[in-house]
């Protein structure tokens, strides 16, 4: 079972947040403020973390920024009342995955719990080999034999989510959120863009094909030898 911190010093919040999060299945570690999220998270395993802004003794930016610097892995998703474009950017740069907004719905929060913790076990799996085919989320290359090829960021992501699935098709909606994310203005051209760089660099691998599937989405096919 994921446990989830949730930074909040808010007490009606907290408790309301916990109520959404354990009905969803998830236990809840709660902090008041930034110290104490720390504290928490130094003695628990904590596979999410939710932090509000606003907090006595350590506001959110900073405990973001301190989690960060602890694991680049850990996802973490800012819920605060402040909107303002400044205000997300200032989360974002602090380390951030997901930046939302008070009042909230909750069953999207827990849409973006669940996009975040796919993202988070994807990168949590380092290496994955299809064939002579070696993924390294560390350098973000591709090695088959001799060849390595270093793709940018987003390419990368986006085959290793294939890969990692041989055989599912994914939707383009689906692969916009957990490689973009949910707020992500990427419209389909940029994951046609993506996924005809992807085939044209792999076309002379025999290994795996990626598959258009015609009114849904991709899937990768992987050959068995």
């Amino acid at each position: 079972m994921f446990q989830i911190l949730v930074a909040e010093d808010d007490k009606n919040t907290r408790r309301r947040l916990s109520a959404i999060l354990k009905q969803s299945g998830y236990e809840v570690l709660l902090a008041s403020n930034g110290v104490e999220a720390l504290e928490i998270y130094e003695n628990h395993h904590v596979d999410l973390a939710i932090v509000d802004v606003v907090m006595p003794v350590m506001d959110g930016y900073e405990l973001v920024a301190t989690l960060r610097s602890y694991d680049d892995f850990l996802p973490i998703l800012i819920l605060s009342a402040k909107q303002m474009y400044d205000d997300k950017k200032k989360g974002f740069i602090a380390g951030t995955d997901d930046y939302m907004t008070k009042p909230f719905e909750e069953e999207e929060l827990i849409w973006r719990i669940k996009a975040l913790l796919r993202r988070s076990k994807s990168a949590s799996n380092r290496r994955l080999e299809v064939g002579k085919v070696v993924l390294d989320c560390d350098s973000l290359s591709v090695t088959r034999e001799n060849e390595t090829q270093t793709l940018p960021q987003k390419e990368f992501y986006l085959l290793f989510k294939l890969l990692s699935n041989p055989n599912i098709i994914f939707t383009r909606i689906q692969l916009m959120d957990e490689i973009w994310g949910i707020d992500s203005t990427t419209s389909d051209s940029t994951i046609n863009v993506h996924i005809n760089r992807l085939r044209r660099r792999f076309e002379s691998y025999p290994e795996f094909k990626i598959v258009a599937i015609r009114g849904l989405g991709y899937k990768a096919e992987i050959t068995k030898n």
